[in-house]
């Protein structure tokens, strides 16, 4: 009986701890904690530092696309990457006649695959240190690593950093970025 209950007991300390470190592996974003368990949007829509860019996926209509099963890899511009855009930006192309607009720019965010910081580090290494990652939107944009953080060149020209790598989704994985990328003109 006592062997019993100390087995019980150790099986649920292990349990304990496992949960503990599923939830721990995954960054906070916007002040909200990231579960693995969740998709892409029931993940975004916590995040206080991503209003915009919910906004901006549901005028688009991709809500149900990157609900869906994936893998996705999400470059997630923050709400104050969105507020660096000329003024007025946003406004006009969360108007309805601006969608494919806004569309195209928000799917040169989203890779068709699940991948890791680590992932794009060695592609990056083993490209000789710059790696094109094609988008779902057609956009091609080059990845680097700068000290460690990995940096992304859009189509324009504009350079975003990766400030949150790795949040873990149960249909691929965000980094937050800090520039919105834009696809050529």
């Amino acid at each position: 009986m006592f062997t019993s209950a100390i087995r019980l007991f150790a099986t649920a300390s292990l349990f304990a701890a496992s949960a503990f470190v599923a939830h721990a592996e995954n960054p906070m974003v916007g002040g909200a904690p990231m579960y693995a368990k969740k998709n892409i949007i029931e993940n975004a829509v916590n995040s206080k530092d991503h209003t915009t860019l919910v906004a901006a996926v549901k005028a688009a209509g991709l809500v149900e696309t990157l609900e869906g099963k994936g893998p996705f890899t999400v470059f997630a511009p923050t709400n104050e990457a969105f507020s660096a855009l000329p003024a007025g930006t946003v406004d006009t192309l969360l108007k309805p006649e601006n969608k494919d607009k806004l569309t195209k720019i928000l799917t040169c965010h989203v890779v068709a695959a699940d991948a890791m910081s680590s992932a794009i580090a060695k592609m990056v290494k083993d490209d000789g240190g710059e790696h094109d990652v094609k988008t779902v939107g057609g956009c091609v944009l080059k990845a680097k690593d700068d000290g460690g953080k990995i940096t992304l060149t859009d189509e324009a020209g504009g350079t975003a950093t990766v400030t949150i790598a790795d949040v873990k989704q149960s249909n691929g994985v965000i980094h937050v970025i800090d520039k919105v990328l834009l696809p050529k003109g």
